[in-house]
């Protein structure tokens, strides 16, 4: 059963960011953190024996919702608990949501735009930077996928705008 995370939760949450993602793709601790106390962040996800599984953080915004990390522990991975959470974020979702992916370069990261284009995403071909997401972290070329459809130039130009101001603060 997906529930909504509090701070309170954030300790473990942060256990599996620290390990599915690399340097660049997470925030340090304290960062990561402090991210509770903003308007637009949240946090759902999956519990097991009071233990967080799998967990999926995004930014609520006015005009939609951005996905940014998406991960499950390294024993529940491949298990469908990925797709049940996206799928029911999608379901749940009053408006639009986009989150940001690699380019389609290798066999992982065409399998990862093939996960999320099962589940109701569009890949956008716009050229995206992902802004350093730290001080000391690299800024990553990646590409946006949105729910529904594929959006206009000026559409992603919006999105990309709001993103940078609130989430990397560009």
């Amino acid at each position: 059963m997906i529930e909504r995370f509090s701070k309170n939760d954030f300790d473990q949450i942060f256990q599996i960011m620290e390990d599915s993602f690399p340097l660049n793709e997470r925030r340090p601790y304290s960062e990561q953190k402090a991210l509770w106390d903003t308007e637009f962040y949240r946090a759902i996800g999956v519990r097991r024996d009071g233990r967080i599984i799998a967990f999926l953080a995004f930014w609520e915004f006015e005009d939609f919702t951005y996905l940014e990390h998406l991960a499950t522990t390294p024993e529940c991975r491949n298990s469908g608990i990925g797709k049940e959470i996206i799928r029911y974020a999608l379901e749940n979702a009053d408006k639009p949501v986009c989150l940001e992916v690699e380019p389609p370069e290798d066999e992982l990261t065409r399998r990862r735009i093939a996960f999320y284009e099962r589940n109701g995403m569009f890949l956008n071909l716009y050229p995206y930077i992902q802004p350093a997401i730290s001080k000391g972290r690299e800024p990553i070329p990646l590409l946006i996928m949105t729910s529904g459809a594929k959006i206009s130039e000026d559409e992603y130009i919006k999105m990309r705008d709001v993103i940078y101001k609130n989430v990397y603060h560009v």
